[in-house]
């Protein structure tokens, strides 16, 4: 009796395990966090706000998810360990009650170009041994029906050492049987070089028939090497070549030939344009480079396999008449109901986690996509959305979820879904954690934390935690935000003339005839895969005018930054250099004046194998990255370093007026500061900016641009709501100047200060592609007629 008495006690305690409720944080001091210490509760929705730039990724990213997973790497053996990604112990006193974290974020997925939706999701894998098992008739393997490999057919003999003078001779004879299209190589397209680009064929060599850039006819190593090799006449005009001359000035393999006692390497001219051009990202090349590659090079789908990467034999291997090709090119959705109609025992568990995959994609509104789409050519907010598919069916609970704005992307209609994801990932008992700015998100939050007050060294602190009414009641720049409504403008400018769109068939787009305004601010808005891209990006007529700002990702290495980027070192080196009487080089750390210690890096790596490389500051310049000699200039009574360590409001003022007044550089500052960069500092590492600060930056580079249209793609993406406003006068100010301003946006307060809204729909993928309405936002409000106008009329309060 006494010892059930004691059992009973025992058990309504709580245990000690369940204690353990809160992710604490204590004294995070990465990137600009100021001694950052808050507790986090598990097994909730916690939203982190807070405007850009403020360390929020900091936080969420850069202290909690990263030692997460460097403990857990730690975990495996130092042999796999080499292997995998190696992190250093975030800076921070503290981290206390981690759980497994399962990272979500904007980074896109990789843009190589055998890469499609299929691949990245594993959805192609399970197709391939659905084929393999029931296509008819049977070629082989699931490698089979993979783009991805080449059919090989080897045979030979080899000596295997059997020690003491014994050899053994082993004939073996190896096959393999791969998908891959022979022609295109698995690609889909194959590119084409117009000749007539590299070269005008009524001149000779010697008379300077190249018309490739830096081609000149006194060039030693390109041209000289054609004129003088011996293998072709350089005085004769190239349209006269033999077959012989033309194969070799074309074709030839590399060969050792002497010009003027110099031996050099002749080769022909299309395998040496595709190794010195084609074969750099295309971003990456300066721009009168680029521009000449997009000339000379075309690129048409294969006529071999029509653009489905596969060979003949794969795609004659059929289930229900429909062959893996026709199955990667459907609609997900209209796949999802193919594969539920498949019923057979055999394979009965591939079908079930197929058909869950696929089921997925439509449950997150991706529906609209096919798995042979280029992973590259996916949005953010879309990528984000495929890499959260293989998580939406886990069984695995008390795991920390990590989102990096989820809601990219997405029209108002489809955010209330992916609300609904996290509340079932939160419900199955995880911990999700959120960097999100949109209200409809943060309204859904068990648990705010509001990060700032400002950006960069003006933020890093935690200006509130606690529930969204707390939040809705603080003074913070978020809490006073968050219920800001814009209205819907009474006056809409006049357009000026009309970029014409007709018959536009890209994608998903149903024949789309449209007059796109100019001279307004036209907003183009839609649910996500209605064929707003398509429109904008893929049927504005060449020759329009266009600059385009997409959000593509910045390259760039730790050694670039905002001043590299953007061209304002060139006009602020030249001013050094005039002012000292030395040479411009002296004044980067990639060149003549690079601290030669650490190379201009201003940070010594030591690298450790499979445990986080070392850096630390350079001991002879002390992180500053120059020669000590070249400190000794200075403009202004600044050197180099100082300059670099300016804000960008700082460096406005500094080269506005006075002994550094510097016009060219002022000029970048100004559209720098425009945008709501002018806390960054010029020096900063590219690496180091959120998804918003990078967008607002390529903006401020194309602002100077010649264009008399401007495209955007999405630029509220990272924008706080308090800096929407900012961007919607930098718009006014960009139309007020005659330019001509089209939005790809969902932000209603966008919509509302539009002209002009062309809207896309009903649905997405084959049920959208169509102009659902043309008109102001204010007839737009009054028709509620599309799910654009339900949404605006609710969120202006009509």
């Amino acid at each position: 009796m006494s010892m059930a008495k004691r059992t009973d006690t025992r058990s309504s305690a709580p245990h000690t395990a369940d204690s353990h409720d809160l992710i604490r944080v204590h004294g995070a001091r990465v990137n600009n966090l100021k001694d950052v210490t808050i507790e986090i509760p598990k097994r909730r929705l916690t939203v982190f706000t807070g405007v850009s730039g403020s360390g929020k990724s900091s936080l969420v990213f850069g202290t909690v998810a990263a030692e997460s997973q460097r403990l857990i790497n730690e975990t495996y053996s130092a042999f796999v360990q080499g292997f995998m990604p190696t992190l250093a112990r975030p800076e921070v006193d503290v981290l206390d009650g981690l759980t497994t974290v399962i990272t979500v974020d904007q980074q896109r997925l990789g843009a190589d170009p055998r890469s499609t939706v299929g691949t990245a999701t594993d959805a192609n894998a399970m197709l391939r041994i659905l084929f393999s098992r029931l296509g008819k008739p049977h070629i082989g393997s699931p490698q089979a029906f993979s783009f991805n490999v080449a059919s090989v057919q080897a045979s030979g003999a080899f000596k295997v050492d059997r020690g003491a003078d014994r050899t053994k001779t082993v004939k073996r004879t190896f096959t393999r049987t791969g998908g891959m299209c022979t022609r295109c190589e698995g690609r889909g397209t194959v590119s084409d070089i117009d000749l007539t680009q590299l070269y005008d064929d009524s001149k000779s060599i010697a008379e300077g028939a190249f018309t490739i850039p830096g081609w000149k006819s006194d060039s030693f190593w390109t041209v000289r090497v054609y004129a003088e090799s011996g293998l072709l006449d350089p005085d004769k005009p190239i349209r006269r070549f033999t077959k012989k001359e033309m194969q070799d000035f074309l074709y030839r393999e590399p060969t050792k030939v002497k010009v003027e006692g110099v031996n050099l390497t002749y080769e022909g001219l299309i395998p040496k344009i595709q190794k010195s051009f084609l074969s750099k990202d295309k971003e990456a090349l300066q721009p009168h480079i680029r521009e000449f590659v997009e000339r000379a090079v075309t690129f048409t789908t294969c006529p071999d396999c029509d653009g489905s990467r596969l060979s003949e034999e794969a795609r004659s291997s059929k289930i229900k008449k429909l062959s893996i090709a026709d199955a990667c090119a459907m609609q997900i959705s209209d796949l999802a109901e193919w594969v539920r109609g498949l019923d057979d025992p055999s394979v009965a568990p591939l079908l079930a986690a197929l058909q869950r995959t696929l089921d997925s994609f439509v449950e997150i509104g991706l529906g609209y996509l096919s798995l042979d789409r280029p992973s590259g050519t996916l949005s953010g907010g879309e990528a984000q959305r495929v890499k959260m598919i293989r998580h939406l069916g886990s069984s695995l609970t008390d795991v920390t979820y990590v989102f990096d704005e989820p809601t990219i992307g997405l029209h108002p209609h489809d955010i209330q879904r992916m609300n609904d994801l996290l509340l079932r990932l939160r419900d199955k008992g995880n911990t999700v954690l959120v960097v999100e700015h949109k209200p409809q998100t943060i309204a859904i939050a068990d648990h705010v934390v509001d990060l700032g007050p400002g950006a960069g060294t003006a933020g890093g602190a935690v200006c509130f935690e606690g529930t969204v009414e707390g939040l809705r009641a603080g003074d913070t720049i978020t809490g006073r935000h968050l219920d800001d409504r814009a209205v819907v403008k009474e006056t809409v400018r006049e357009p000026t003339g009309a970029l014409e769109i007709r018959g536009a068939t890209a994608h998903n787009l149903q024949g789309v005839d449209v007059d796109v305004p100019l001279g307004v601010l036209t907003v183009i808005t839609g649910v996500a895969g209605s064929g707003k891209s398509s429109l904008v990006h893929g049927s504005i007529p060449a020759g329009a005018d266009v600059v385009s700002v997409d959000q593509g990702a910045i390259r760039g290495s730790r050694r670039s930054n905002p001043a590299t980027y953007t061209g304002l070192l060139d006009p602020i080196r030249k001013a050094f250099a005039k002012a000292n009487g030395v040479k411009p080089a002296l004044f980067s750390p990639n060149s003549e004046g690079a601290c030669p210690t650490c190379n201009g890096a201003g940070v010594i790596y030591t690298d450790l194998a499979m445990m986080a490389g070392v850096a630390t500051t350079c001991e002879e310049c002390e992180g500053k990255r120059f020669e000590a000699s070249v400190l000794d200039y200075h403009l202004g009574g600044r050197d180099i370093s100082e300059v670099l360590a300016m804000s960008v409001t700082e460096a406005e003022e500094f080269f506005g007026a006075g002994e550094a007044r510097t016009p060219a550089a002022h000029r970048i500052l100004e559209r720098l500061a425009d945008v709501g960069l002018g806390y960054l500092s010029l020096g900063q590492p590219l690496t180091t900016l959120s998804g918003g600060e990078r967008q607002r930056l390529k903006l401020a580079t194309h602002m100077a641009d010649k264009g008399g249209v401007y495209v955007l793609d999405e630029p509220t993406t990272g924008l706080h709501l308090a800096d929407v406003e900012q961007l919607l006068g930098l718009l006014d100010r960009l139309v007020d100047s005659g330019k001509s301003v089209i939005v790809v946006e969902h932000h209603q307060a966008v919509m509302a200060h539009a002209d002009w809204i062309i809207d896309l729909g009903p649905g997405a993928g084959h049920d959208g592609g169509r102009i659902v309405f043309e008109g102001t936002p204010a007839d737009l409000v009054a028709a509620r007629s599309t799910l654009t106008g339900e949404h605006l009329a609710e969120y202006v309060g009509a």
